[in-house]
């Protein structure tokens, strides 16, 4: 029988159940989402890590056996179409190689995209 690990009730419940080194990746991840979007809410959402703007998703992420997952919709895929091509994508996610390092700076351009499109959806919603 498998032993199902209890759910995270923060991000910092849900990194700590991962060894040492996935922790200090996801951690990587977590402040540099935090950097490039400073006012964006932390959350869990579908049992991983999730940041919200303005009243909307911006990115999800999480890890996995040889991977970070990460979930910045199909509009954020697209629109980093070339930088992501050596990465494997799906509709609206990445998949960050754990025996690679983890693109920082894509990340950060990513959300930061992300981050203006939630303010002008907002903007719109409001009128």
């Amino acid at each position: 029988m498998e032993v199902k690990k209890p759910k995270a009730r923060d991000i910092d419940e849900y990194i700590a159940g991962f060894p040492k080194d996935i922790q200090k990746i996801l951690e990587q991840v977590r402040a540099t989402i935090k950097k490039a979007a400073p006012e964006a809410e932390e959350r869990i959402s579908y049992e991983i890590p999730a940041f919200y703007l303005h009243d909307r998703y911006l990115v999800y992420f999480a890890a996995f056996k040889a991977h970070i997952g990460f979930y910045p919709t199909p509009a954020g895929t697209d629109a980093f179409k070339k930088a992501l091509s050596a990465y494997k994508t799906g509709k609206g996610s990445v998949q960050f190689p754990l025996d690679k390092p983890i693109p920082l700076k894509l990340i950060t351009d990513i959300v930061k995209f992300k981050a203006k499109e939630n303010l002008l959806r907002s903007k719109i919603k409001k009128k």
